[in-house]
């Protein structure tokens, strides 16, 4: 069974497997640089109200499992984590500076699945089968298939 999260007006299951590079796939994230990154995200994260499931970090690129509020959507959660900790592994690692001085430190775009408890053909066939006590007291309104 899920683990539902709430807030104030939602009740809410959303997870989303997240995966983004690097810049030139450098192996860059080691050390020092790779523990402040971790740092980094686990901040943006929880100042966002997003739950990390799972996350690692390898040389050259991050990979999390998390679980965010409905109000965030996956592209500005990302986008809040890729540009803080950018901008701040830049800060203070120089050696960055040097390597990446067009100022980005990850690539372009990122790869975001949801996951989740229930698959799409059992929420169909829940949908599909909901009963009413009267006929005209619900209806459908899923367009209807071509032959």
């Amino acid at each position: 069974m899920a683990e539902y999260r709430h807030s104030a007006h939602a009740t809410f299951d959303l997870k989303y497997h997240v995966i983004w590079i690097t810049k030139y796939r450098y192996k860059i994230l080691r050390g020092r640089i790779a523990e402040r990154a971790r740092d980094l995200i686990r901040q943006v994260c929880q100042a966002r109200d997003v739950v990390i499931v799972r996350g690692a970090v390898s040389p050259d690129h991050i990979h999390m499992l998390l679980s965010a509020p409905p109000h965030l959507a996956p592209a500005k959660l990302v986008q809040y984590i890729k540009g803080r900790s950018s901008r701040k592994l830049q800060e203070e690692f120089p050696e960055l500076r040097k390597r990446y001085w067009g100022q980005h430190l990850w690539a372009r775009g990122y790869f975001c699945a949801t996951v989740g408890a229930v698959d799409e053909q059992m929420i169909k066939a829940y949908i599909e089968n909901q009963k009413w006590d009267e006929d005209d007291q619900g209806f459908k309104i899923t367009a209807p298939t071509e032959p």
